[in-house]
Formats: C-alpha cells, structure tokens, sequence
C-alpha cells in the first residue's frame, strides 16, 4: 500500500466528489455512522420558528433542554451538562484532568489520543483482541492498568469496531477504577443504536463520581451540523470547574431549541431503534455468506470487516466502491488494526443491498 495514500473520514465527502469526479449528492455515504433516516419530523416542523429562535440568547443553564434530557435518559438533570459537540466536552474534561498518564483502549476514535497530547499526556494503549472479536476483556484490562494511570477513555459501544460491554463487567470496571483512583471518560455516542442487552454506565452515574458519560446528537439524531453534545456525572467538581472554562452559550439557541424538539421525537426513535435492529439481522446473514470476509458482532449503527481475499486492499475496495458511488471508510492504518479492514455504517435498505451486492460480487 502506498504510504501517501489519502485516507478519508466520514466527513471528507466533498473532498471524495472532487477527486473521484462524482456528483456529492448520488455519493452513499456509508463511512458517516449517521442515522439512514434524517432529521425527526418533530424538528423539521419547527423550522418557521429559527428566525425568533436566533434573535435571541438560549438560556445560559440550558434549564429546559437539560429537563428534556433528564426526560430522554433518566437521570437526574443536576447531573447534566451540554456542550459544543461532545468534542467540547471531551476537551474541556481532558483539559480539566491535565492527567499524566491515560489508558486508551484501540482501536478507537483518534481524537481522544489527540486531546490527551495537547495536555502533554503519557499515553499507554490497550489493545482489543481479534480473536475476542474486539470485545473487551474487563478482568484482563483492569489487571493491565499500570499503578500510575490516572484517566482511562472508553467507547462502548467502540467505534470502529462496533463492540460492546454485554454483561455486568462495566459497573466492574467502574468500582475497580474509583478504588484506584481512576477517572474514566465514556464516550456512548453510539449507545442509543445499541440492543437493549448494551450495558449504558448511565445506571451507575448516582452511585458512583469518577466517571462522565459523553453523549450527543450528532449520529443518532442525524445532525452533525447542530454540534450539540452532552455529559452526564455526578462529579461536581467537574461540572463546577466546566461551568468556570466552558465559554458562556457554547452550544447555540438554534441547536438547543431544535435538540429538545429532536428529543420529544418518540416515533423517529421508535423508527429508527426498529430500522438498525431489523437490518442489522439482515447484514449478518448476507455477510455470513461471503467468502473471503470477516465480519464482527456489531452493536452499534456500522460494521467493522476484515477483507482476506488475496490481492485485494482496504485501499482497492475504497476505490471500487467510491466509483459505484459507495463510500466507505478504509480503516487498514488505524492503530489496533492489523490487516485490511473497513468500516461501514447501517443505511437504508436498498442502499445497504447495493453495498453487499458489491461485497458478494467482490469477495464470493
């Protein structure tokens, strides 16, 4: 593989049209890990009332839309706070901890590792096993955690391997790490996609303080654009030091009004839970009759596949699907990741059926 090959993020869309020749429109995005059905109605009908919205200031504790998410995840709203994105949030928290050493379970999403470095942290890498199918294994990563680890991030479910904590392992690790002195970051942006046998550390936030739970609406909700994100922790030195750094309105008027609208949304969440669960059946049974393919449990809204025909990249599947208009995310140099692997996310039906026609047609 060439070593200055382009490797692009979800996001990289327009930058994809452009080099491919391709109509960004017709462009399948399956490399996004956003909700196949869009923005909720409930929203959509509340567009005549952005122009009032954005005259005015949201509120600086955010008081109502802290109710609706106390509403949305069963938590008390005092153990709430919402940001400019969870990547706010994620810095802010890293930022507050200045630790000296993080544990970084990988593969995982880059940024943690990126904000860790801004503070000048030590960071020591976990890694999943794929004989595991990279799902972790509590009892072996708490008897890893070197003495002098102070902050450990995980991502449940992982992106992007789509693995998850399945038992009671999770309120383990958290118990295990409040003994130690360790506060954790658990990133559950994918959460709301997962089957209701995922394990939330939501539960454990009354009982226990060394953990902040980070979630938004960017990929459920389908709305990136908004960069409306959220914590919750019962950690009040935290939620009392974000209030003294966190820049006064940092998440706007228009995402606040728009995400209460979004959470008040109960048959787009109905739709979209039954959506991902009935395709997701669906994609298992046509990935289990591919040769040449790897696939692994996925609890999250996107799957993580090994390709092992001979001959065939990550790098050349990319190429081959982008110019059938199919974009998928080439993940064969993240760290953790040792072959051809790629990533792609849950859309709607007759789009999921081009992708695994490709898939067949490639590999069988």
């Amino acid at each position: 593989m060439s070593a200055n090959k382009t490797f692009f993020h979800g996001s990289d869309i327009e930058n994809v049209a452009v080099k491919y020749g391709l109509n960004q429109a017709e462009i399948l995005n399956f490399a996004s890990n956003v909700n196949p059905l869009g923005i909720s109605q409930k929203a959509l009908q509340a567009f005549n009332e952005l122009p009032q919205i954005m005259a005015t200031y949201p509120d600086r504790d955010y008081t109502s839309l802290r109710q609706h998410l106390s509403s949305f995840l069963s938590v008390d709203k005092e153990f709430i706070t919402v940001g400019n994105g969870s990547t706010e949030l994620i810095s802010l928290l890293i930022e507050l901890k200045k630790p000296k050493n993080a544990v970084v379970i990988r593969p995982t999403y880059s940024e943690y590792e990126r904000e860790l470095a801004l503070v000048g942290a030590s960071i020591i890498p976990y890694y999943l096993q794929e004989k595991d199918d990279f799902k972790l294994n509590v009892a072996d990563f708490m008897s890893f955690l070197p003495d002098t680890t102070e902050m450990v991030i995980l991502c449940n479910p992982n992106n992007p391997t789509s693995s998850a904590l399945l038992d009671s392992s999770l309120e383990e690790m958290i118990a295990g790490c409040k003994k130690r002195g360790i506060f954790l970051l658990i990133d559950e942006t994918y959460m709301e996609f997962a089957p209701k046998e995922i394990k939330s550390a939501l539960p454990f936030v009354k009982a226990y303080d060394n953990f902040v739970v980070i979630r938004g609406i960017s990929k459920f909700f389908s709305s990136p654009g908004l960069r409306f994100g959220y914590g919750i922790t019962s950690n009040q030195l935290f939620l009392e030091h974000l209030k003294k750094f966190q820049n006064p309105w940092s998440l706007n008027h228009v995402a606040a009004f728009l995400g209460e609208k979004m959470l008040e949304d109960v048959d787009y969440i109905k739709e979209t839970k039954d959506l991902i669960e009935k395709e997701r059946r669906h994609i298992n049974d046509a990935l289990v009759k591919i040769a040449n393919l790897k696939y692994y449990p996925s609890y999250g809204n996107f799957y993580l596949v090994k390709l092992e025909k001979p001959g065939i990249t990550a790098s050349d599947f990319f190429t081959l699907a982008i110019k059938e208009s199919l974009m998928i995310r080439d993940c064969s140099l993240m760290a953790g990741l040792k072959g051809e692997f790629i990533r792609f996310g849950i859309l709607l039906p007759t789009h999921n059926q081009k992708l695994l026609d490709l898939l067949s047609k490639t590999f069988s």
